[in-house]
């Protein structure tokens, strides 16, 4: 398996602060990838730069064999799949849900004079049902909910058929109900062998997708821990992340946890 993703010794600082200090992680091919940490750890700002929005201080990010700096981002990030709150924000309210999918085609917001095919349109509507959310591809996407919102930027960054897709807290926000429809699709979508390499971050282990292959914790910009989730994602570990002893069990390949 190649690496779809090669950080060596990445650090980031802005405005005197360090918000990655020397972080290495590696994901290759057919993994999938769960990033957590308390908040300022840093997962938002190493999703940035997979992304290929956000330039190492020091250190080397190489993205689907590309390093940043030596690339045209432009054509990069095409190759890349993208659910963020940031890019939710920069969707129009008034657009409709339909073409909030389709225009990642053109890696646009906001859809003007492009041409799709109907190759493109039916693609959209598959990805909307896959989701979850195909009845909803005529409304605005200003009306949506917030889970309606995550499923259909979800479908959005698989639009390119991308050969990494970046996930940045999808489940955030969401009602019970809401949570545990997305993980059940998240959970399919790890099964299949088709779908590309995948990082998510998330502060809760209960929003973990079964099937989840890796790990990587951070505390203060540093890895804590990386590799294969059974030896990761343990009671220990995760303390030492956020700081307090916990209680970690595991059941039907669904994490919890609770303060000892």
């Amino acid at each position: 398996m190649s690496d779809v993703l090669d950080l060596q010794a990445v650090t980031v600082r802005r405005s005197g602060n360090v918000l990655l200090d020397a972080v290495d992680l590696q994901v290759a091919d057919g993994e999938r990838w769960v990033v957590l940490g308390p908040n300022g750890a840093g997962k938002s700002t190493l999703l940035s730069v997979a992304a290929g929005r956000l330039f190492p201080t020091s250190g080397t990010a190489a993205v689907l064999g590309e390093v940043l700096g030596r690339v045209d981002v432009f054509e990069l990030r095409p190759r890349i799949g993208l659910a963020s709150t940031d890019l939710a924000r920069a969707v129009p309210g008034g657009e409709r849900v339909r073409d909030v999918v389709v225009t990642a085609a053109y890696g646009v917001n906001g859809r003007w004079q492009e041409a799709y095919d109907p190759g493109d349109e039916e693609r959209a509507a598959d990805l909307l049902g896959l989701l979850g959310v195909g009845h909803l591809g005529e409304r605005r996407f200003g009306t949506l909910s917030d889970g309606e919102r995550k499923r259909v930027q979800i479908a959005r960054a698989l639009m390119t058929d991308p050969e990494l897709l970046l996930l940045d807290e999808p489940a955030g926000g969401l009602d019970l109900g809401g949570r545990e429809d997305l993980l059940r699709r998240l959970t399919r979508l790890a099964a299949d062998p088709a779908a590309p390499a995948s990082v998510m971050v998330t502060h809760h282990v209960e929003e973990v997708p079964v099937g989840t292959t890796h790990a990587l914790l951070l505390r203060g910009g540093g890895v804590v821990a990386a590799g294969p989730l059974e030896e990761v994602l343990t009671a220990g570990r995760l303390g030492e992340t956020f700081g307090l002893a916990l209680r970690l069990e595991r059941r039907d390949g669904r994490f919890s946890a609770r303060a000892a």
